[in-house]
């Protein structure tokens, strides 16, 4: 491992540790651009991705396992400037319980749409109008795993690089290429591309296994608790539901999007075998 500056910043009322620790409102992200990655494992994605990594906080006695070994060496080869902590400095910057000894400071990237690049026949997400930070990183582990080509956040009620959400994709937010827009220009610059829509409106009477969901697509699904807004009923998007069999009448929006994605994903690998 990459051995630690010494002495190591000790008090949690440090003004670094106290300006660092302001990432965690949305405000002082707003004010500087920068955003928190805590752990091992989400710091080495950060970096594996290229992220544009400002500094790293690491506390010795937290460390441990090969993703620490592995970020730390990322972290010296990018000559990212890194400072030593005590755990209790650390406490103040990380994420409760669950920190691990590493937190990065990056600078967040641009997610404007019209800057989003996709492949031919792309497999996309949108997901419109999800608040808490937990779900859109779940949200973003299922596209991940599924291999979607991008997600795209339509009038998002959360920054979608916040902490939590970094830390809920368990770092899969820099694998999948990101983007956020009002709805209405969403629908347009997927009309633009002639990218055909899908939405997952509870009330549709087509199963999600009876749409075809091949060839370029993106796939919408709202909230569980507002679904998504009247914008995706047109004649040119294709409603498709999820069947409830219990008493819920939805699906957690990052479970929605795995089964929808994953059904995509086996129609797409098998339209692909019969062509080969």
């Amino acid at each position: 491992m990459t051995p630690m500056p010494s002495p190591a910043l000790a008090s949690p009322s440090n003004p670094r540790i106290k300006a660092i620790a302001r990432l965690r409102d949305r405000r002082g992200r707003d004010e500087t651009g920068l955003t928190l990655v805590d752990g091992a494992r989400e710091a080495r994605r950060a970096l594996d991705a290229g992220a544009d990594v400002v500094e790293a906080f690491v506390c010795e006695p937290l460390l441990a396992g090969e993703d620490a070994r592995a970020a730390l060496d990322a972290l010296e080869s990018r000559r990212v400037p890194t400072t030593s902590t005590t755990e209790t400095a650390f406490a103040k910057i990380a994420f409760g319980d669950r920190a691990d000894g590493i937190l990065a400071v990056i600078r967040i990237p641009s997610l404007r749409l019209d800057e989003l690049r996709l492949p031919d026949e792309p497999l996309a997400v949108v997901v419109e109008g999800v608040e808490k930070p937990g779900n859109l990183g779940a949200a973003l582990r299922s596209a991940d795993g599924a291999g979607a080509d991008a997600l795209i956040a339509a009038s998002p009620r959360t920054d979608l690089l916040n902490p939590n959400a970094i830390r809920a994709s368990a770092g899969t937010i820099f694998s999948v290429p990101i983007a956020a827009a009002p709805t209405a220009e969403v629908i347009d610059w997927l009309r633009a591309r002639s990218i055909r829509i899908v939405a997952a409106i509870v009330e549709a009477t087509r199963l999600y296994t009876d749409a075809d969901l091949t060839g370029g697509l993106a796939i919408a699904f709202g909230s569980e608790v507002d679904g998504l807004t009247d914008a995706w009923r047109a004649e040119d998007i294709e409603a498709i539901n999820l069947p409830m069999r219990g008493i819920a009448d939805s699906l957690n929006v990052s479970v929605s999007a795995a089964v929808v994605l994953y059904e995509a994903r086996r129609q797409r690998d098998t339209r692909r075998q019969s062509a080969d």
